[in-house]
Parts: structure tokens; sequence; C-alpha cells
């Protein structure tokens, strides 16, 4: 998969973000010089935690007949500590549905195996960046 961005000509920083047939404004804060015309990377990356978490307690909730009929996810971020190499997310998930203590366990462990936590915590991911010229 290509996930693209090209930049906003009209603003400081702002890039024009497509996945698939998806498209999104990125931008960074007033603070970091851009407009804030759309979430920044860091927020994209604290998202992916929160929505991959979402997804999974919904996959899993229906694949075992858990009767979840609303979640509410949110994710604070501490960054106090990013430059000496702590950076701390906190997810909290709301789940609406007649659930048991049991089923209510069995989702947060569910939603603590998320690909994305994973991806976060116990996989070495590997980059590579190649400059070049736009012609």
């Amino acid at each position: 998969m290509t996930i693209e961005l090209k930049r906003d000509r009209s603003a400081a920083m702002a890039q024009h973000l497509t996945i698939r047939s998806h498209a999104l404004l990125v931008d960074g804060s007033e603070a970091e010089g851009g407009a804030d015309a759309g979430p920044s990377p860091h927020d994209l990356y604290d998202a992916a935690l929160g929505a991959c978490k979402a997804l999974t307690v919904m996959w899993y909730a229906r694949k075992k007949g858990i009767p979840v009929d609303d979640i509410h996810t949110v994710v604070e971020r501490d960054d106090s500590a990013e430059r000496a190499g702590v950076y701390r997310l906190a997810a909290k998930l709301k789940i609406q549905g007649d659930l048991t203590d049991a089923q209510l366990q069995e989702l947060q462990a569910v939603a603590h195996k998320c690909p994305v936590h994973k991806l976060m915590t116990v996989v070495s991911t590997e980059i590579t960046t190649h400059v070049e010229r736009l012609s």
C-alpha cells in the first residue's frame, strides 16, 4: 500500500494526505509554524492507536456475539518526556451494551492486543528514507 502526501501551497506546512480513496489535510500546530488546518503527524499516530483498539474490539465482539451497542474511545497524550525517549498514550474505551463483567474484561484484553498497539510496543519498525529532486 502507498500513502501519498503533497504540499498545500496555500499554507506554510500543510500536506494533502491520500490513502486509497481517502483524503485528509495534515498540518502542524500554530506553535510548530503551521496553521493547525488539520491533525499533526503526532495526532495521526495517536489516533491510529485509538482507532485500532475500537475497530479490534468491534470486530471481536461481532465475531464472538458479544452485545456491543456503542463504543467511545479517548486517547490522551503525554509527550512531556518525548525528547528523553518516553512517549505516553493512555487509551480509554467506554463500551455500551448488555455486557457481563467477564465480557468487559475479555474486551479489555482484546483491546490491549490490537495490531497498532503491538506495532508501537513490540515490533521493531525499520524505516528507510530517500530524498530526491522534484521535477
